[in-house]
């Protein structure tokens, strides 16, 4: 599994994980996500229950597993949180920072020493040794209850599966050609994107940010000017268009 530094200050460094060419065939790639600070780390999207072995190995390179007090889930996918069980396991003193609405069906993952701490619906902000991480609304991006991470000092948003892209095995880590990478974009977001209307608000609040590095789930990152071109190819994307292809 790649292990890729992605931000480093004298407060906190942001890491990326993925890339693992011994993941199963069937299982599509996921990104996760780590901040670490002086005493804590949080674990954003862990991953699922087949990629744990390999994520904490190269997590532990990185961070003594004692220091991971926070996880992060977006939402209930098995891809980005079905390993939380196994998590459950590794660690002492965690607490689950996810969405309020799905708590009963991510504790069928496994949840006994982890504690849990539902996001409301408008967000926080959690304090990591005076660093401030927001979790942003994404409501319906695609879940009903969804959330982004966002690190204004290090000016990355972890975006979940907004701006995500399923692709083969090998490809660059960051978006180099936009228009070409909006081929691998397109039919992902119409179809699991469903509501207009959620995505437009989504980009009106992003839009307000200052972002370098917007970091999907899935497939490459969105660095500089690149961040502002998938606002405004999002913004005029038309999604939930499976209903079209439905025989009423």
């Amino acid at each position: 599994m790649l292990t890729k530094e992605i931000y480093n200050s004298a407060s906190h460094q942001w890491f990326m994980f993925g890339r693992d060419p011994e993941k199963p065939e069937r299982i599509i790639d996921t990104n996760q996500f780590m901040i670490k600070t002086k005493a804590h780390a949080l674990l954003m999207d862990p991953g699922g229950i087949e990629l744990f072995s390999a994520m904490l190995a190269n997590v532990v390179k990185q961070v003594p597993v004692e220091q991971i007090t926070h996880l992060f889930a977006s939402h209930q996918d098995p891809d980005i949180i079905s390993s939380l069980g196994l998590w459950d396991r590794a660690l002492d003193n965690a607490t689950l920072h996810a969405p309020w609405l799905w708590e009963g069906f991510l504790r069928h993952f496994g949840m006994n020493t982890i504690k849990f701490h539902g996001i409301p619906d408008e967000g926080y902000t959690l304090n990591l040794d005076g660093v401030s991480i927001q979790f942003i609304p994404a409501h319906y991006l695609h879940a009903s209850g969804n959330f982004h991470v966002y690190d204004p000092r290090a000016k990355i948003l972890m975006s979940g599966d907004v701006g995500a892209a399923l692709e083969p095995p090998g490809m660059p880590l960051e978006v180099e050609n936009f228009e070409e990478h909006v081929k691998l974009m397109t039919l992902f977001h119409q179809r699991w994107m469903p509501s207009n209307t959620a995505k437009n608000d989504w980009v009106e609040r992003v839009s307000k940010l200052n972002i370098d590095k917007m970091c999907p789930q899935h497939g490459r990152i969105f660095t500089g000017d690149n961040v502002k071109r998938f606002l405004d190819w999002f913004h005029k994307l038309e999604v939930g268009t499976a209903i079209k292809t439905v025989d009423h």
